[in-house]
């Protein structure tokens, strides 16, 4: 970019984009220092991290139902994205304003330092160490900010319009524009390097490599052998065990928590007569169970891809209760993340027999790293958000009087039980397809109950008995198929489900808040 122009006008708008620019790499190298900095405290410790956690505790109800809709798995990386141009923009405008007011600039620089930091000190696992990062990025920043500024300033005088003053110095101007663009180069570079340190620092202190080591014991109670008929083997159909690159994710880690296993505990405490901690070497040498369960998020619209069934490998949650002897007064069960992430299980459904354990494999390996490892919760029955924390360090037996959890503060129902729900995954929505002999077919859930029988509907008219695939149990979901005589024509195709207990899904649509969605699901197509 040019920064010499005999027009004044042209000059001056040349040298403000130039500082805008001077402002973006030393926010850039600032951040990305920070950034480095944490990887050798704690990745929460950066202020990319810190300020996108607080976003999200912050972000209303509607805004998240909105994000998970829209955005899906991806939510996180749009908030991180939204959150780089916001910054992008704000040190661009304080590039220029450096350009004149340098004062001025190191003050919005400090207010958004503070920012940071309020949100860093926010954090659950916030130590008084935590805007060290921050701290040093910041002042890192400052310090580029006026290395780059100071050859424009010079430029800009060099041409400011004044009768009295002698012409510019060509070789001055020259002069300058060679050092801004030698030290602009250089920031690039510094915090290209800097940003693959960070990352490099990041892979080799990730869980990834931890998680290779562990070994799985068989376990003492195998889960129940697949039927032969469980799996319909339809194309388009969602495989009745999903497979762990499959699996959705819903959680409210910005970035995914790396644990080291070798230093991982996990705490009972709370209302209980025996506290414990355990370490993850000593939950792989207890007798561990192996089943079959579907999860499903609070958040899946009707129809929705948020659930998925796995065989889960992990250790009975009531023989670490009953070691602990819970004490009467207990109604929940709190969990907690390492990123500071509660749960609350209600004590009564937690120990009533059902299959509640702490998972440590998933489909006959290790927990993956975004699915909880070294260790996560497990609870057939309930919505994740009461049921399924992941990297879990602790469980407080508590009630419900002293504490809320996470999402249970922010309204949402306290026991949370799975409502009966049907998705028809073939044929795809808004596909066109031929007339003739089409199968109809999807997934049904009802977890702790089972799902009895399911039914299809083409275009209002009488409800029809579709087939059910075979089940493992009640804590599964099952597939089910339709055989349609399809006619050419644009068709609306309906589903629903009954379970094991008489219960027909309801048919009233509503949101998921506060308590899962209701409704049948909505599949319309044309037929050729």
């Amino acid at each position: 970019m040019p920064i010499m122009s005999s027009d004044p006008m042209r000059h001056r708008i040349v040298t403000t984009l130039c500082a805008a620019v001077a402002g973006l790499l030393a926010g850039a190298i600032g951040l990305v220092i920070a950034h480095l900095l944490a990887q050798f405290h704690s990745p929460d410790s950066s202020p990319v991290v810190a300020v996108g956690g607080a976003a999200i505790d912050a972000s209303p109800r509607w805004l998240k139902e909105f994000a998970i809709r829209n955005f899906g798995t991806n939510d996180k990386h749009v908030l991180l994205l939204g959150i780089l141009v916001t910054l992008a923009v704000l040190t661009m405008v304080i590039g220029a304003i450096a350009l004149n007011r340098m004062r001025v600039a190191l003050a919005v620089i400090l207010v958004l330092g503070v920012v940071a930091i309020i949100a860093e000190l926010r954090r659950p696992t916030a130590t008084a160490t935590y805007p060290i990062p921050t701290v040093i990025g910041l002042a890192a920043g400052a310090l580029i900010l006026s290395v780059l500024i100071r050859p424009l300033r010079r430029i800009q005088l060099a041409h400011t319009e004044d009768e009295s003053r002698a012409p510019v110095d060509k070789s001055l101007v020259r002069g300058s524009r060679r050092e801004f663009l030698f030290a602009s180069l250089s920031v690039t570079a510094a915090t290209a390097v800097a940003l693959t340190a960070a990352n490099a620092i990041s892979r080799s202190k990730a869980a990834t490599a931890a998680r290779r080591a562990v070994k799985l014991p068989p376990p003492a109670t195998p889960a129940t052998a697949l039927p032969a008929a469980v799996d319909l083997n339809l194309s388009g159909l969602s495989t009745f065990i999903t497979p762990n690159e499959d699996f959705y994710r819903v959680d409210t880690a910005l970035v995914v928590p790396q644990v080291d296993p070798r230093h991982w505990r996990l705490k009972i405490t709370g209302l209980v007569d025996h506290p414990f901690t355990v370490t993850l070497d000593e939950l792989l040498a207890m007798p561990l169970i192996e089943r079959d369960i579907t999860l499903t998020c609070v958040s899946n619209e009707v129809g929705g891809p948020y659930v998925g069934n796995a065989r889960w490998l992990g250790v009975p949650l009531k023989t670490l209760m009953n070691r602990a002897d819970v004490q009467p007064a207990a109604n929940q069960f709190l969990s907690t993340s390492t990123d500071g992430f509660t749960t609350s299980t209600p004590v009564e459904l937690a120990l009533d027999g059902r299959d509640a354990m702490i998972a440590l494999g998933m489909n006959g390996e290790p927990l993956p790293v975004a699915h909880g490892f070294p260790a996560r919760l497990v609870v057939p029955g309930l919505y994740g958000y009461v049921s399924a924390c992941k990297w879990i360090t602790s469980i407080e037996a508590t009630t419900y009087n002293r504490h809320q959890a996470y999402w249970t503060q922010r309204g949402w129902e306290i026991n949370g039980p799975i409502l009966t729900q049907t998705r028809v995954d073939v044929p795809h929505a808004a596909t066109t397809i031929k007339a003739g002999t089409v199968p109809v077919a999807g997934v049904a859930w009802a977890q702790h109950r089972g799902i009895e029988r399911v039914e299809v509907s083409i275009d209002g008219g009488e409800w029809q008995p579709a087939t059910l695939a075979a089940t493992p149990g009640i804590d599964t979901w099952r597939q089910w198929w339709y055989r349609w005589e399809a006619t050419p024509g644009n068709h609306r195709i309906r589903a629903r489900s009954t379970d094991a207990t008489g219960l027909v899904q309801p048919s009233n649509p509503t949101d998921p808040f506060p308590r899962g969605a209701t409704g049948y699901p909505e599949v319309f197509v044309t037929v050729a």
